[in-house]
């Protein structure tokens, strides 16, 4: 397939074009949050990232595309997945990073910052 893959300084770009987010480091991955919630994970090790989705749409992905897609785990009402970086097209990770994003901002932040 062509255009398949999004670099992990490509996501970081991405990371850094939504509004507020905050990073923290630890030892093994890089946390994203918006105002103090978390909505990403970032492991360069794996080249993953873990996104924060609805529980429906965290089964339809791993559902239709377990190559892409694994189950990270369930909180609060979400359910959060690991996506290969490596099987993911740069519009899809656009779009499912800005749904994380959006999931965890507050709704002014959100009204303030659409996806474009």
């Amino acid at each position: 397939m062509l255009g398949v893959g999004v670099p992990s300084g490509r996501f970081l770009r991405m990371v850094d074009g939504l509004a507020e987010v905050e990073r923290a480091e630890a030892r093994d991955y890089t946390s994203f949050s918006v105002r103090g919630k978390r909505f990403g994970y970032y492991w360069p090790r794996t080249s993953t990232v873990g996104l924060k989705q609805t529980l429906s749409e965290q089964m339809a992905l791993v559902s239709e595309r377990p190559d892409v897609f694994e189950v990270q785990f369930t909180a609060g009402g979400f359910g959060w997945v690991v996506v290969y970086l490596s099987k993911i097209d740069a519009e899809e990770l656009t779009e499912l990073l800005y749904e994380a994003w959006r999931l965890s901002a507050p709704e002014p932040l959100v009204e303030e910052h659409p996806l474009r």
